[in-house]
C-alpha cells in the first residue's frame, strides 16, 4: 500500500510538539533534519513507531528522522503545509541546531574546526622533520651539507608560521575574512617584535616596551601560540561582522577592514596576546602536571579515557596542548598518551578480526587495526571495537598501561598530529622506549581481547564466500547486462573498492537502517546505472540519487559522507527526477579530489532501500570492483 505521506507528515508534527517546539526544518537525500526548542519533550519511542519512520536520532542539535529516498522529499513537503514552516537549507538548520548546544561542547567543536584543516601541514612537517633530523644523525656529513639546510627548512616552515595558519583556519570557521585573519596571525610574529623562543634566554630589563595609554607593553612576538591567536581572530570576525552591518556600503570597503585591523591589533598587542598567552603558559603547566602526577598515573588514566573523547568528538581539543608544548620547550610529551591509546585499540580489533570466523567481521577489523596502527583509529573504534564493547575496554587498559610507561620512560615528540608507527619519526631520541610502549600497549589490549571477547555464535555461522568470477560489464557493452524476472542483480554503478556495508563510515549507512548494501571507495569520479530504470529521486544538492528497477527494487546511491555540506560543489546530475535510464548509462560526475579536500570521505553508498522485502538478497562482491559488475542478488 501506498505511503500516506501528509499522514505521516501529520503526526511527526504533532509528535514533536508541533510549532511551538519547532525552530526549522530542512531534509537531505534520506533524512528530515528538524532543530526543536525542546527534544526532552518529544517521545521518542512514539516518533520512531510512526509509519515511514524507519529510525530516530539526535546528532549535533539536529532530530533526524531517517525517511529514505524518493520519500522524504514528499513528507517534508507535506511538513511544510502542516506545520505552517518555510523551507530551510540544510546550512540554516545546521546553525540553528549548533546555537542549541551547550558552550563547552560548541568551543571544543570549533577547536576542531579550526584544527583539523591544518592538521595534513603540520602532520607534513612533523614527519619531515623527523626525516631530516634522522639522516643528519645517521650521516654527521650531510647535517652540514646545503641539501640539509634546505630541507630543514622546508621543514619548520609550518611551525615557524603556526599562528599564521591557525589565524586563516579560525576566521573561516569564525566567518570572518580570511585574508584580514592572516594579517593578525602576521602582527603576532611581525620580525620587528622579538621571537618569542629568544625571550626565555633574555634578562626582562632587555626587552623593549612601548608605552601606550598608559600601559606598557612588550615588544615580544607570540611564536607557536594558539590561544591568543584564536581568541584575537575570534574577537576579530565579531568586529568586523558587526562593522559591515553598521557602517554605510560606500565607506565599507575601505572603512571595515581598516578599523578592523587597527582595532583587533591593539587589543591583540595590548591585552589579549599577554593574558591569555599567561592562561595558556598556566594551562600547559596543568596538562604536564596531569601527566606526571603521581609518577605517571595521570597519564595512565589519559591513556585509559583517550578513546573515549575520540568517541565524543572531542580529541581535536589535544592539539592545542600538544602545539602550546612544542612552543614552549620543543617537546610534546601527550603523544606518548595518544600513541599508546590508539595502537593498544588497533590491537584490540586485530585479535577481533583474527579470532572471528564472520567474513564481514574479519574484512572490516584488520584493515582497520592496521589502519589504526598508523594512527587512524575511527574505522577501528567505530566499526569494531564499540560495536562489541569488549574490545574498546581491553584497548583502553593497553592504552593505560602504555601511556603510564610513556610517561616513566619521559618520551617526547616533535610533532604533533602524528602517533602510531609513523611517530618513531618524531620520538628520535626515543626509538626504543617509544617501540616498548607500543609493543606492550599491543600486547596488553591483543591478549585481554583474545582471550575475554567472544563471538556470537549466529555471527560465526554468517560467512560471504569471496567470489573472483563475478561477471564483469563495461560501459559499451551495458546494453547486454539485463536484468530479468527471476535473476535479479545490481551492478555497481562506480568503479573501485568494494567497502562492507558496516564499515561505511556513516552510522546510520552502516547500520543498514536504509536498507542493505555496500559502500565503494571510488576511484574514478563516474555514477552509471546499475539497472535498467527511472530516477525515483535526486537532491538539491547533487550528491544522491534514487532509482527504481526491475521487481520494485529501489536503490539508493549517496556519494561521499556529509558531502551534503558542499552544496553540490564538485558534482554534475546528468539525470532528472522520473527520468528513463539504461545499466551503464552515466547519471552523475563527481570530482573525488574536491571531496576529500574538503574534509568529506567519498565513500559512496550503494543501498537496496528495500532489502527487507528480499529474504534471499546477498552481496556477492569483495575487493576491487569494475562498473555493471554483478554486486547484489536478490
Amino acid at each position: 500500500m501506498a505511503m500516506d505521506y501528509a499522514k505521516c507528515a501529520k503526526e511527526i508534527f504533532d509528535t514533536v510538539g508541533g510549532r511551538s517546539n519547532l525552530v526549522s526544518a530542512a531534509h537531505c537525500a534520506t533524512r528530515l533534519r528538524l532543530v526543536t526548542v525542546d527534544n526532552s519533550k518529544i517521545d521518542m519511542k512514539k516518533l520512531e513507531n510512526i509509519d515511514g519512520v524507519k529510525g530516530v536520532f539526535s546528532n549535533n542539535g539536529q532530530l533526524q528522522l531517517i525517511i529514505g529516498t524518493g520519500t522524504v522529499n514528499k513528507v517534508y513537503d507535506e511538513f511544510l503545509k502542516v506545520s505552517g514552516m518555510t523551507a530551510a537549507t540544510k546550512e540554516e538548520v545546521k546553525a540553528a541546531a549548533a546555537a542549541k548546544q551547550p558552550v563547552f561542547k560548541r568551543m571544543i567543536k570549533a577547536l576542531g574546526d579550526v584544527f583539523v584543516p591544518i592538521l595534513p601541514a603540520i602532520v607534513a612537517s612533523g614527519l619531515m622533520m623527523g626525516l631530516v633530523e634522522a639522516l643528519g644523525k645517521a650521516m654527521p656529513a650531510f647535517a652540514g651539507s646545503d641539501w640539509y639546510g634546505i630541507l630543514d627548512l622546508f621543514a619548520n616552515t609550518a611551525f615557524t608560521f603556526l599562528p599564521i595558519l591557525i589565524a586563516v583556519s579560525a576566521a573561516r570557521v569564525f566567518g570572518g575574512n580570511i585574508f584580514l585573519g592572516a594579517v593578525i596571525g602576521m602582527i603576532m610574529i611581525h620580525p620587528n617584535l622579538i621571537n618569542a623562543w629568544s625571550v626565555a634566554s633574555m634578562d626582562a630589563a632587555d626587552i623593549p616596551v612601548w608605552h601606550l595609554f598608559g600601559f606598557s607593553i612588550r615588544q615580544v612576538g607570540y611564536q607557536g601560540h594558539v590561544i591568543p591567536v584564536i581568541i584575537a581572530v575570534w574577537i576579530m570576525c565579531k568586529l568586523e561582522n558587526w562593522l559591515h552591518k553598521h557602517v554605510p556600503e560606500m565607506i565599507d570597503l575601505f572603512v571595515t577592514p581598516l578599523c578592523t585591523v587597527l582595532i583587533t591589533g591593539f587589543l591583540t598587542i595590548g591585552l589579549i596576546g599577554p593574558v591569555f598567552s599567561t592562561a595558556e603558559t598556566y594551562v600547559l603547566e596543568f596538562a604536564s602536571w596531569i601527566i606526571t602526577v603521581g609518577h605517571g598515573i595521570g597519564a595512565m588514566i589519559m591513556g585509559a579515557i583517550y578513546p573515549l573523547t575520540v568517541v565524543c568528538g572531542i580529541h581535536h581539543m589535544y592539539n592545542v596542548i600538544e602545539a602550546g608544548m612544542l612552543a614552549s620547550d620543543g617537546v610534546n610529551i601527550w603523544m606518548p598518551i595518544a600513541s599508546a591509546a590508539n595502537f593498544a585499540q588497533g590491537a584490540a580489533c586485530l585479535a577481533v578480526g583474527l579470532k572471528a570466523r564472520n567474513y564481514k567481521t574479519k574484512s572490516i577489523s584488520i584493515p582497520s587495526a592496521l589502519s589504526a596502527a598508523l594512527g587512524i583509529t575511527e574505522p577501528a573504534i567505530f566499526g569494531v571495537n564499540l560495536r562489541f564493547m569488549k574490545p574498546l575496554v581491553c584497548g583502553m587498559a593497553g592504552g593505560a598501561v602504555g601511556a603510564l610507561l610513556g610517561s616513566i620512560f619521559h618520551i617526547g615528540a616533535t610533532s604533533y598530529g602524528v602517533t602510531g608507527i609513523p611517530g618513531f619519526l618524531t620520538t628520535l631520541d626515543y626509538s626504543a622506549q617509544y617501540a616498548i610502549m607500543l609493543a606492550v600497549s599491543f600486547a596488553v589490549a591483543f591478549a585481554l581481547t583474545w582471550f575475554t571477547w567472544k563471538e556470537d555464535p549466529e555471527d560465526a555461522k554468517v560467512t560471504v564466500a569471496k567470489t573472483d568470477d563475478a561477471p564483469t560489464a563495461t560501459e559499451e557493452t551495458a546494453e547486454e547486462v539485463m536484468v530479468d524476472g527471476t535473476a535479479k542483480k545490481l551492478y555497481a554503478p562506480i568503479q573501485g573498492t568494494i567497502v562492507p556495508r558496516n564499515e561505511i563510515p556513516d552510522d546510520t549507512f552502516a547500520a543498514g537502517v536504509l536498507g542493505d548494501g555496500v559502500g565503494i571507495d571510488p576511484e574514478e569520479g563516474v555514477v552509471v546505472a546499475p539497472f535498467d530504470g527511472e530516477i525515483s529521486s535526486v537532491t538539491d544538492t547533487k550528491h544522491a540519487i534514487g532509482i527504481t528497477g526491475p521487481a520494485d527494487m529501489e536503490v539508493l546511491i549517496h556519494v561521499g559522507v556529509d558531502t551534503v555540506n558542499m552544496k553540490g560543489d564538485g558534482f554534475e546530475l546528468l539525470v532528472e527526477e522520473g527520468q528513463k535510464v539504461k545499466a551503464g548509462q552515466k547519471l552523475m560526475t563527481f570530482d573525488i579530489a574536491k571531496i576529500k579536500a574538503a574534509g568529506y570521505s567519498p565513500v559512496a553508498a550503494v543501498l537496496l532501500t528495500n532489502s527487507d522485502d528480499y529474504p534471499e538478497f546477498k552481496v556477492v562482491k569483495t575487493g576491487k570492483t569494475q562498473r555493471l559488475e554483478e554486486v547484489f542478488t536478490v
